[in-house]
């Protein structure tokens, strides 16, 4: 799927999967989410969920382009359970996704090349559980204008389709659109043309 600079992959809703190796079993979670406060909330969850479990180690990356990122290795050799699981996001692109992969200990050690595999494994079976989806980088306007100009404003809404986010229609009637930012700056254009309409970016 070719990737704009405004759109980006995420995964829909969440997924699970299990993954066994030499009789350790490898329990994967991919999670949809906006905020760290959510990423904390999971994990919280499954470590109460999986007390018993031997590691909880994780990645996430938030933000259209994946500017935040962390992976955490839970205990295990360093670099060996959050550095493959995030690259599992990196290769597949997506963003907005926490991946937790619970192990228990079935007592034969892997060695390092082997957990660096189980967990880049376990991490795919979470995303092919997944359903990955793409998301567009949007920029709000608001627009305000008269009923006088109302078929104006609409005639540039049904031709670019921006998603109408609310709408208000009063003595003033005012309008939230969600524009994708490559379509931002022809959509600001030409409702700034309509006459007496106010129209302002909102971030």
């Amino acid at each position: 799927m070719e990737q704009t600079k405004d759109s980006y992959l995420t995964v829909e809703g969440n997924a699970e999967a299990i993954f066994k190796e030499k009789s350790s079993k490898f329990l994967c979670y991919a999670f949809h989410v906006e905020s760290e406060e959510e990423i904390a909330a999971h994990l919280e969850r499954l470590r109460k969920q999986y007390y018993d479990a031997t590691h909880h180690c994780y990645a996430w990356r938030l933000g259209p382009f994946g500017e935040r990122f962390r992976a955490n290795d839970d205990g295990e050799p360093s670099s060996t359970a959050g550095k493959p699981i995030l690259g599992q996001m990196l290769s597949r692109e997506v963003t907005n996704c926490l991946i937790v992969v619970v192990r228990y200990f079935g007592g034969t050690k892997l060695g390092v090349p082997g957990l660096i595999a189980a967990y880049k494994e376990s991490a795919a079976a979470a995303l092919d559980a997944s359903v990955i989806v793409e998301r567009t980088v949007d920029t709000h306007i608001q627009v305000e204008f008269s009923y006088i100009v109302m078929n104006d404003v609409m005639r540039i809404i049904k031709e670019e389709q921006p998603v109408v986010m609310s709408q208000v229609f009063d003595n003033l009637c005012t309008m939230m659109l969600a524009v994708r930012n490559s379509k931002a700056d022809i959509v600001l254009g030409r409702l700034k043309k309509v006459d007496g309409a106010i129209v302002e970016v909102v971030e």
